[in-house]
């Protein structure tokens, strides 16, 4: 089945990329429907593909403790999740649910290796996306966590 990356072009993951890589790559990805309340991984289980969401929300979070959970993120259609799969070979570090029914396209590790051993170049644009991505990421959660201190410590005076 031919996937079309139409409506996700736009999506951080293709910066750089032309028309023939983006059609190189998306013979790659694997489309999933999934309804609300559906888990995509579970925390600690063995992580092998990245997610992209082209439709729908999907919640990311963390289990704290008997059936508590905090939510890490709520991802929407052109954000990837799942990405760390792809470079390590450790447990899933969260879980990720559909919050609203959503379409998402997966990559496994497997596959994304063989595509970098035979197309470097578009790899090496892939890989800098992703870090960026990354970057970003954690940008934002620093950002988080110091507004956090911020109000605890002033709190405390």
């Amino acid at each position: 089945m031919s996937i079309s990356f139409q409506n996700i072009r736009s999506c951080k993951l293709f910066d750089g990329l032309d028309d023939r890589e983006l059609e190189t790559l998306q013979l790659l990805f694997t489309e999933h429907q999934m309804g609300e309340g559906k888990t995509v991984f579970v925390e600690n289980m063995a992580a092998e593909s990245l997610y992209l969401i082209t439709r729908g929300t999907v919640a990311v979070f963390k289990m704290l403790a008997e059936g508590e959970e905090k939510t890490l993120a709520v991802l929407g259609a052109g954000e990837l999740f799942g990405e760390m799969a792809l470079f390590d070979n450790t447990p899933r570090a969260a879980t990720a649910r559909v919050a609203e029914s959503a379409t998402i396209l997966s990559i496994k590790k497997s596959s994304f290796d063989a595509f970098c051993q035979n197309n470097p170049a578009v790899a090496l644009k892939l890989l800098r996306n992703i870090v960026k991505i990354f970057c970003a990421q954690l940008r934002e959660t620093d950002g988080d966590f110091r507004n956090r201190f911020k109000v605890a410590f002033s709190e405390m005076n």
